[in-house]
């Protein structure tokens, strides 16, 4: 089976978020649209990967973003001089470093906040599953 995942976040202001995202994490626009049906949206990503972001702006209405401390985006960098370098782009790119709500972040990872609030954590280490995942909900062992 081959499935493909899109995380869609609505933003303030979308060229601007853009910019900060392909700035600081490299995406590459994968594509958009304008005024469908009142929404305008641009796909980020990598475009060999299973997943992109989708950001989005409605026009006619506000649509305030409303993440929590423990919405994460979380990438797993385990290169120390890569990691290192997006930690950089992330700063200058405009995201603000925070504290992560969950401890576990800060120790191998930095945690950085978007403009709205969306927050990205750049993990210094590998990750892979340890087991397959459970269709009964069971825990498969792996990291948070």
């Amino acid at each position: 089976m081959s499935l493909h995942l899109r995380i869609a976040r609505p933003v303030r202001d979308l060229p601007k978020t853009v910019a900060m995202y392909r700035e600081g994490l490299g995406l590459v626009d994968l594509g958009g649209f304008e005024d469908h049906e009142g929404f305008d949206g641009r796909m980020l990503g990598y475009p060999d990967l299973g997943w992109h972001l989708e950001f989005t702006h409605y026009n006619t209405h506000s649509v305030e973003p409303t993440p929590t401390l423990e919405d994460l985006l979380v990438l797993y960098i385990p290169d120390s001089a890569e990691w290192q370098a997006a930690c950089e782009r992330m700063a200058r790119a405009g995201f603000r470093a925070a504290l992560s709500f969950n401890p576990y972040w800060e120790v191998r990872g930095r945690t950085f906040e978007d403009r709205d609030g969306y927050r990205v954590v750049l993990e210094n280490e590998g990750w892979m599953a340890r087991r397959k995942p459970s269709l009964s909900g069971e825990s498969n062992g792996a990291n948070p």
